[in-house]
């Protein structure tokens, strides 16, 4: 990725929209005050916004207090024995979780919600920029909600059943937005991706034919740098979102994450890593992958992921743990924690993250068959995991009972060890399913580890309401 200062107004508006950027070191084209911003954009700012909405959205997943961090701890797929914050175990897995400790159990908001402001300014701005044709509007237009869909995904299965404000703004004097719930939230989510799609077809339409993004992305959207490749990117992340919706109980949903899918990239025979990704870099100003700790000075998998899996055929493990766990030489301890395993599935600093990816979508293919339940669905899920089991893992065919229990418990192994360490689908999976309680409790020098079905609002988020709602304080594990 090149260096974040050539997007310096993008990174001003994402991390500062209550303020100019005047402390930047950069020419005044490139940050402006916000009120230039909202009121005379240029052509080249709204491409340079629309470029730092990727750095935005990629803000707080990969610090080992970051997304995929936490919700690894959360979800017993990592421990994270930092012998300098003893909160990795004391918060994160004793609780409880508390909103006022913003780098724990407060985290993973701020980022997100910054980001959907940024996006906010960026729609605006396009209304009025000149010099902008109406594809490249619309092709911005579909990028940018397709990115909002993102973030809003990212704090909805933080917060789950607290629920999220949906409305922001950047008037520091305007009211908190009130908290919507998790069903208000995700159909804003839906809304979102459907409005993206119909830009991105608006500009595919006007040009002709697949016309390319007008702004600069980054390397891990190779492969998706036109407005009808990235929609396919649109509909695979819409195909999670229904999914979801579909194990909260919406019947319908598993037809519309199967139509969802239709028009994704979903390859069965293709490339299992074929995705879109949050890139890294060393460059000067750039972020690097935190998750990468070759010598487990913090981060280990959590033994279950190693003595719960699947044999091969010929005894090994799963070829899942094979290509990305390896063994330590001794044991690490913490607190009365103890691994001898480290996750090498990031092989340098620079190494990229999965957003979504095709192996995901397969599995969203078996699970939404496994939701609907039919004769044929459910040999059409066994199918989806045959190829899974047998292209990722190494596993022999399935052989289990075709029913929809079996074939969940099914689904969801094959989630656990393909979309390990990547996303926090563990502990969404285990919430979503009603299978919290599945989770390791170890037990710590002090105390028996907790598990906890969401995390609580900020302390930030809820200073200014009152009464406070649900969600703020503290968050107690069972």
């Amino acid at each position: 990725m090149k260096t974040l200062s050539k997007y310096s107004l993008a990174a001003c508006l994402g991390f500062a929209v209550l303020a100019a950027c005047k402390d930047l070191d950069v020419p005044n084209l490139n940050s402006p005050d916000l009120g230039d911003f909202q009121n005379n954009p240029t052509r080249s700012q709204v491409l340079s916004v629309a470029t730092g909405l990727l750095l935005g959205t990629r803000t707080g997943i990969a610090p080992q207090n970051g997304y995929v961090s936490l919700l690894g701890i959360v979800g017993r797929e990592s421990y994270n024995f930092d012998p300098a914050d003893p909160r990795f175990v004391t918060e994160m897995l004793l609780g409880p979780l508390d909103g006022g400790s913003p780098a724990f159990g407060g985290n993973l908001w701020a980022n997100p919600y910054r980001n959907i402001r940024s996006a906010n300014l960026e729609l605006a701005a396009l209304e009025k920029v000149p010099l902008v044709n109406d594809a490249e509007k619309e092709s911005m237009r579909g990028f940018t909600q397709t990115i909002q869909a993102l973030d809003y995904l990212k704090i909805i299965s933080t917060r789950d059943s607290n629920g999220a404000p949906i409305p922001t703004s950047i008037d520091p004097l305007a009211p908190p937005a009130p908290v919507a719930s998790r069903d208000s939230v995700y159909a804003h989510i839906v809304r979102l991706l459907d409005s993206a799609a119909k830009h991105l077809d608006s500009a595919t339409t006007l040009t002709g034919g697949a016309f390319a993004f007008p702004f600069a992305l980054s390397p891990g959207f190779d492969g998706f740098t036109s407005t009808a490749s990235f929609r396919k990117a649109n509909r695979a992340l819409m195909a999670r979102v229904q999914a979801y919706k579909g194990s909260f109980g919406c019947a319908a949903c598993w037809d519309s994450a199967l139509t969802a899918l239709s028009g994704s990239f979903i390859a069965p025979s293709g490339d299992l890593n074929l995705g879109v990704y949050y890139s890294y870099a060393t460059l000067s100003g750039d972020e690097v992958n935190a998750l990468f700790d070759p010598n487990a000075r913090a981060i280990l998998t959590h033994p279950s992921i190693v003595a719960d899996a699947q044999l091969q055929a010929g005894g090994a493990k799963d070829d899942r743990v094979v290509r990305k766990v390896a063994t330590l030489s001794a044991p690490k301890t913490a607190q009365g924690l103890s691994s001898q395993y480290q996750f090498v599935i990031y092989g340098s600093n620079i190494a990229p993250i999965p957003i979504i990816r095709n192996e995901e979508l397969i599995l969203l293919r078996a699970e939404a068959n496994i939701g609907k339940g039919g004769v044929a669905d459910l040999a059409a899920a066994v199918a989806d995991l045959d190829t899974i089991r047998v292209r990722s893992g190494k596993l022999p065919l399935y052989s289990g009972a075709v029913t929809q229990a079996a074939l969940l418990d099914e689904l969801l192994y094959n989630r656990r060890y393909s979309l390990m360490f990547e996303g926090g689908h563990r502990w969404i999976d285990a919430r979503r399913y009603g299978r919290l309680g599945t989770l390791p409790q170890d037990a710590t020098t002090t105390a028996t580890a907790k598990r906890f079905t969401k995390f609580p609002f900020p302390a930030f988020e809820c200073d200014p309401r009152s009464p406070a709602p649900l969600g703020c304080g503290t968050q107690v594990g069972f």
